[in-house]
């Protein structure tokens, strides 16, 4: 009972991030290049799946909520689930590899949502060069256009 204190304190150390544990970097097995291989196209054929759904689109239709509206309004709600059977829409509209949602970062644990913000705002405050920027200053030549023509 007497080393509760040293337990909360390395308790408390563990980081919540799961890829900082030594278990999850293991080996990566090699790929074996004489088994048999199938494409996309031949395994969804094999297994009489639809057709794939796009992560994101390549163009965004910005009437696709109008297109919806009027198939509900038109042949109710199994003529939108049979549309999204035979010609599934994109799962996201951005086309964007970089973002991560609002609601994911909130989620997050406080160490990570302030490494992402970081990420965010290394932009914001920009690194700067004072002594070049002072010796810029005192160039009379990149000032020159600034001064006025005297007639």
């Amino acid at each position: 009972e007497s080393r509760r204190g040293e337990f909360a304190l390395l308790l408390a150390m563990l980081s919540h991030d799961a890829l900082d544990f030594s278990q999850f970097h293991l080996p990566k097995t090699p790929f074996d290049a004489h088994a048999a291989t199938q494409n996309d196209a031949q395994l969804r054929e094999q297994l009489g799946a639809g057709p794939e759904q796009a992560l994101a689109p390549a163009q965004f239709d910005m009437l696709i909520g109008q297109y919806n509206a009027q198939r509900l309004q038109q042949g109710g709600m199994a003529d939108i689930r049979l549309r999204a059977c035979l010609i599934p829409e994109p799962l996201v509209i951005r086309n964007d590899d970089k973002h991560i949602p609002l609601i994911v970062i909130d989620n997050c644990e406080p160490v990570v949502r302030k490494r992402h913000l970081n990420k965010e705002t290394q932009l914001d405050h920009p690194q700067m060069d004072a002594a070049a920027f002072y010796d810029s200053l005192n160039n009379a030549d990149l000032h020159q256009p600034l001064h006025l023509a005297r007639a």
